[in-house]
């Protein structure tokens, strides 16, 4: 389904953990797709809609809906620490993103452009 770094799974991790909710999961989704480009978006949820896949890599529970599930399968997800930034991005070797930078902060996970 999705791959996830080393690193990007001690980040998820930490932040799950932080959270203090064990049916918390991360929610994979697509914020934008024209042609070839796609924007992705990562969020906590504990809500799962009934048409919801849901899924584990690394002990790290993720739901996706049917609508992105085609453009986050083969995904791979890592986590950047950079000069410009830091924080996740969601790479898929089918589809070119318009945004790769994805950031977490200490309420939420989201995927968007850097201003």
């Amino acid at each position: 389904m999705v791959t996830l770094t080393p690193l990007a799974v001690e980040q998820m991790t930490d932040l799950l953990r932080e959270q203090n909710d064990e049916e918390l999961k991360i929610r994979l989704f697509v914020q934008a797709a024209r042609g070839n480009e796609v924007a992705y978006g990562m969020g906590f949820d504990n809500e799962v809609a009934d048409d919801d896949l849901v899924f584990q890599v690394e002990g790290i529970s993720f739901v996706v809906d049917p609508d992105s599930l085609p453009f986050v399968e083969g995904s791979e997800i890592d986590f950047v620490d950079a000069l410009m930034g830091r924080g996740f991005t969601m790479t898929n070797p089918n589809y070119q993103p318009m945004s790769s930078g994805c950031g977490c902060g200490s309420d939420s996970c989201g995927c968007g452009h850097h201003h």
